[in-house]
């Protein structure tokens, strides 16, 4: 009998270990609310949707349409990407919060001396991220490119999203 228990015991410690394990883990930036994770374990078991890169729609019809008045700033890019973002994930059964990696190319905006415009990109990103909505943070690298293939563009995101099998 003592067997029997020990070995439902032993069991049971297994399954739970192993449930756990089977979780997408975020790994916060220590002491830091700042909307990324430091990294983010996905397990196996685990399906994975890649999202091409995704640029922003054409913001002012009036202006030229090779211009960056056309697409807005970074932070209305970023906004209007991170909603054709949250569509394409909606349309294969996801949402924002299965985001778990994010690549952003950022062109140097003329406005900004031909930097790139970070405080922009982080304006137009923490309503998605990191909020009380939607409090799940991705892991992100932004950098900055020379040119993207839509003129006018300051903005390209392509991500990864991952769910439980």
């Amino acid at each position: 009998m003592k067997a029997i228990t020990l070995l439902t015991g032993i069991l049971m410690t297994a399954t739970a270990l192993s449930s756990h394990a089977d979780e997408i883990k975020r790994i916060a930036l220590p002491n830091s609310n700042f909307p990324i994770s430091l990294a983010v374990s996905v397990p196996a078991q685990t399906d994975l949707l890649f999202v091409s890169g995704l640029l922003a729609d054409l913001h002012d019809a009036k202006a030229a349409k090779d211009s960056f008045a056309a697409y807005g700033d970074t932070a209305t890019q970023t906004t209007s990407i991170l909603n054709k973002l949250k569509g394409v994930l909606e349309g294969q059964g996801l949402s924002l919060g299965d985001v778990v990696q994010l690549r952003v190319f950022l062109v140097g905006d003329p406005d900004k001396g031909g930097k790139l415009d970070f405080a922009g990109l982080q304006q137009g990103y923490t309503p998605f991220f990191g909020s009380a909505e939607q409090p799940n943070k991705p892991a992100r690298t932004a950098i900055q490119v020379v040119a993207l293939p839509l003129p006018g563009g300051l903005v390209e995101i392509e991500a990864v999203a991952a769910r439980k099998k």
